[in-house]
């Protein structure tokens, strides 16, 4: 018995550092869908194999027809060619939204944490007001106000997400404010702006990254919603969302049509919810470690 304690121990802790191994390579793997799915999408008109705004084949051609993938919708437009390039539409709205949220609200929050006093209190009231707002009714009304369209849709929909990211940066600036390092460099004579942009805003990289990377998900839902109802591209321009809706009316038939687009909408969440996670837990283990 005192002989199989340390083997039993030995092959315990070489399968935990197996299990361990195994969890990171999954998470490094999850964590390479963004990467890809961005690649996907720069690379719509290459790999979609014909013209999504032209009729290329017989109307209503159910998936797995010869040439065509997906199948076509009403008049003949190839189903896969569209959502490719609805795809890169949405994708790349996602990602101007979660740009100009990390800009403008990391900024904010950055003037806020590195000033304190009333500048902090200001700021972080108006930050304040615009999250008690209803985030989907503002986007909903502000694209309704400008008129339907991309740009109007990622407008409003930037309007109510810059916020959260302040909220988190100036949170950041806070905590790392007490940090030794930073009260030596104080000490030292740095000046406030060179404090702030060498020292505290380095610190708030893993944060943001982590929220942006969750953040896809829930932003090509958010807009995918919005071109549903309507407050997107017009017709004919290829747009996961309002193809969607555009073609509900063939649901109990030819299925494939408006459910094509909605399983690539499906496909983006979930890219983007599982490769959040995972950009999470790596940085929280590397953050532990």
């Amino acid at each position: 018995m005192a002989v199989a304690e340390p083997v039993a121990l030995s092959r315990y802790r070489v399968s935990r550092l197996w299990t361990a191994r195994r969890s990171t390579w999954h998470r490094w793997i999850a964590a390479s869908l963004l990467p890809l799915a961005t690649v996907i999408a720069a690379a719509a008109p290459v790999l979609a194999p014909y013209d999504p705004l032209m009729p290329v084949g017989a109307p209503q051609l159910p998936p797995l027809s010869p040439g065509f993938l997906l199948g076509t919708d009403g008049i003949g437009r190839d189903l896969l060619s569209r959502a490719l390039h609805g795809w890169q539409v949405s994708w790349f709205a996602a990602l101007a939204v979660i740009a100009s949220g990390v800009l403008i609200g990391g900024l904010i929050g950055l003037a806020a944490g590195t000033a304190g006093g009333w500048l902090d209190t200001g700021l972080m009231r108006v930050t304040d007001a615009f999250l008690a707002l209803p985030a989907p009714v503002i986007a909903i009304a502000v694209a309704a106000t400008l008129g339907p369209g991309l740009t109007h849709t990622l407008l409003a929909v930037a309007v109510v997400w810059w916020p959260f990211y302040a909220r988190i940066v100036r949170g950041e600036i806070r905590t790392l404010a007490a940090r030794p390092h930073v009260e030596a460099a104080r000490l030292a004579g740095v000046g406030r702006a060179r404090l702030a942009l060498r020292h505290l805003l380095p610190g708030t990289v893993p944060a943001v990254v982590i929220t942006a990377s969750l953040d896809v998900g829930a932003l090509v839902l958010t807009l995918a919603g919005l071109s549903f109802l309507g407050l997107g591209q017009p017709a004919p321009t290829p747009e996961l969302g309002a193809d969607t809706a555009r073609t509900l009316s063939y649901l109990l038939q030819e299925w494939w049509i408006p459910v094509v687009p909605g399983l690539a909408v499906m496909l983006m969440a979930l890219i983007g919810n599982v490769a959040g996670d995972a950009v999470r837990d790596l940085l929280d283990n590397r953050a532990a470690a």
